[in-house]
């Protein structure tokens, strides 16, 4: 009998197994032990967790050095002055509650187009001050209660500024507060992941944890050092 022809009992064999008629046992499979299978769900997690993640724990990596380095960059902010008039109705009377604070800010939005929200606005007898702010961004507003002209000042501090603000979440409205809290749990979550990977890897699993332990110890030093 050549090499190249099939041994009958391997024929038969391959002929069982098409028609399913093999056990697992017959095959030699084994099934896999609940470690091994809890070891695909948390690489898988780690994974794709990762690649979702990557956009927005980059960008809070890069904010963080410009946030950290703020002399590496020129100064960039450029202030502008506006003087109007507005409708005098809208602010003049004795009492403060009756100044048509909506009116106001539709107002100036519309002819300066003022980004940002109002953070504060203040009235008194003669005049009424409001702000408005945005990641890099302020624009302040005082009115003169009497005639109804006021004084705008506008100021854009450039792009550094806005990535920072967006760092920090200042200015920046809830929603944006949001997205910060989902890359935290993000963070979070491939930390541990991988923490989890390395623990099921024996061979790994001492010296990985000596690192880990290693890294602990070397930030609390730091802190002590350089802060405390």
């Amino acid at each position: 009998m050549s090499k190249s022809q099939q041994q009958p009992w391997i024929t038969a064999k391959n002929q069982r197994l098409a028609n399913g008629q093999l056990t697992d046992k017959q095959t030699n499979r084994t099934t896999p032990s609940p470690s091994l299978r809890w070891t695909g769900v948390v690489r898988w997690l780690h994974l794709y967790l990762s690649v979702v993640s990557f956009a927005i724990v980059l960008f809070f990596a890069i904010t963080g050095l410009t946030l950290n380095h703020a002399d590496w960059f020129d100064d960039a902010s450029k202030t502008n002055e506006y003087r109007g008039q507005l409708n005098s109705a809208w602010v003049k009377g004795t009492d403060t509650a009756t100044v048509n604070k909506l009116a106001i800010v539709e107002y100036l939005r519309s002819s300066h187009r003022i980004r940002g929200s109002v953070t504060e606005v203040r009235s008194d007898d003669r005049q009424c001050a409001i702000s408005f702010r945005g990641p890099g961004y302020s624009a302040d507003v005082n009115i003169d209660r009497l005639t109804g002209t006021y004084q705008l000042t506008e100021t854009n501090m450039g792009l550094v500024a806005v990535l920072n603000d967006l760092h920090k979440g200042r200015d920046t409205g809830r929603g944006w507060a949001w997205v910060i809290d989902v890359a935290a749990v993000f963070m979070t979550l491939v930390s541990t992941t991988g923490l989890l990977l390395l623990l099921f890897i024996k061979k790994r699993r001492t010296s990985g944890m000596l690192w880990v332990l290693i890294g602990l110890a070397a930030s609390a030093l730091l802190y002590v050092w350089l802060v405390a």
